[in-house]
């Protein structure tokens, strides 16, 4: 009996290695005959899985649909009414802009014969008035004048004087075929600023007293502005306060 357990214990041994062999033999042949899973078409795939929004796209003001705006109105080319503008850009150049409304026109054609607006030629006529004062319109009559033809599609013009420091007036009109000149419009007096510097040359400054009281009671009495008027009072004119041609005599 003692003899016949080693061989039963081998026997046994022997019998388990044989059933774990065949259980891992079925396991092996199980993962070999099953089908691999088939991949999923990447078509569902292209498109993220979380789309990105921006900050704009919460709000519900992106959502708003945009109105249409009203188109911006335009400055008109011309409102109609009769002007005659004169300014005086340098001391040599004179500028004028003007407009003629259709009422006056109609009136020149009412007066001069259907055909005298197409056949007349439009006139700018100059005058210098320096040192005229003229309150009635008969007074340019009798002055002398420059006239510069222009076209009827113009209605602003650059006008060369050459006369620094004088007084113009201008007038737009119509000449017939005759020669004679009818006035349409006339424009304002200008007068052109000096070339040259002022001749003119202060002699005496004003002292002002209640200039003084003010700045003794705004700025105090250590103010150097009381200094030069107490100097004022004695006599003694303070430096930098005459113009450039006033010299002090020192005697």
């Amino acid at each position: 009996m003692t003899a016949f357990l080693p061989w039963f214990f081998g026997l046994l041994i022997i019998f388990l290695f044989a059933v774990a062999f065949l259980l891992l033999r079925k396991r092996q042949a199980n993962f070999t005959l099953r089908p691999s899973p088939q991949k999923m078409p990447l078509t569902k795939l292209d498109s993220p899985l979380f789309k990105e929004e921006y900050a704009g796209d919460l709000t519900t003001l992106s959502k708003v649909i945009p109105q249409p705006q009203e188109p911006e109105e335009e400055l008109p080319d011309k409102y109609n009414i009769d002007r005659l503008v004169l300014m005086a850009r340098d001391p040599y150049w004179l500028y004028a802009y003007w407009e003629i409304s259709a009422a006056t026109q109609e009136e020149f054609k009412t007066n001069y014969g259907p055909s005298a607006w197409s056949q007349s030629q439009p006139v700018l006529r100059i005058y210098e008035v320096s040192g005229i004062g003229f309150e009635k319109q008969s007074v340019l009559e009798y002055l002398e004048y420059t006239d510069i033809p222009i076209s009827d599609q113009v209605e602003d013009w650059y006008i060369q004087v050459g006369q620094p420091d004088r007084s113009f007036c201008i007038e737009v009109g119509r000449k017939l075929q005759n020669g004679h000149f009818i006035t349409l419009l006339r424009s304002n007096v200008v007068s052109t600023p000096r070339a040259s510097l002022s001749e003119l040359v202060d002699e005496e400054w004003m002292w002002i007293e209640n200039l003084y009281q003010t700045i003794r009671h705004q700025y105090g009495v250590s103010s150097p502005l009381i200094e030069e008027e107490i100097a004022g009072r004695a006599g003694i004119v303070p430096l930098g306060i005459s113009s450039p041609g006033f010299y002090i005599s020192q005697e």
